[in-house]
């Protein structure tokens, strides 16, 4: 099996603890809310949170060519602000990817807001492999998803204190 490895970094100016408790911890929740076209719900199938758990994202209609996914939590580390996520079912996976694997940490930045760096591994099927285009477009849903995050914080300062 092949991977590709693609690495990103969002700067904020959120800090830290917060920006974690809304974009990890908080997601199930908060991004159902925010983007409700976009991602209808997300609920904890087994688990409740912590690594093993498994939570099933429902996306909007019309909004995506995905329909559903399910994400394993890998691992979390609630104090050193890192999250491990794998999607192993639905159709983002297209038909050529066994997994794709997220370990993400919020980094303090020296300005006291943050450092979002994510490093994403695709798990290929067989010989199958993803173009640029396509890692690309993920990049660009996340990135969209993670300033939607930081939007709400800057708009609701007393949230996530």
């Amino acid at each position: 099996m092949v991977a590709v490895t693609y690495d990103m970094e969002i700067p904020s100016s959120i800090p830290a603890p917060k920006l974690f408790k809304a974009f990890v911890l908080d997601s199930h929740n908060l991004i159902p809310k925010i983007l409700p076209a976009a991602v209808k719900s997300v609920e904890f199938v087994e688990g409740n949170g912590g690594a093993g758990s498994i939570k099933l994202i429902t996306f909007g209609e019309g909004t995506s060519q995905l329909k559903h996914m399910k994400q394993r939590v890998d691992g979390l580390d609630k104090e050193n602000f890192t999250y491990s996520y794998s999607v192993v079912e639905g159709n983002a996976l297209m038909g050529e990817l066994e997994s794709i694997s997220y370990h993400i940490k919020v980094v303090p930045s020296a300005d006291g807001g943050s450092v979002c760096k994510n490093r994403s591994f695709y798990h290929m099927k067989g010989d199958s492999m993803i173009t640029e285009e396509q890692i690309k477009a993920g990049k660009e849903k996340a990135m969209g998803i993670f300033k939607a995050v930081e939007a709400y914080l800057l708009a609701n300062p007393d949230a996530y204190n």
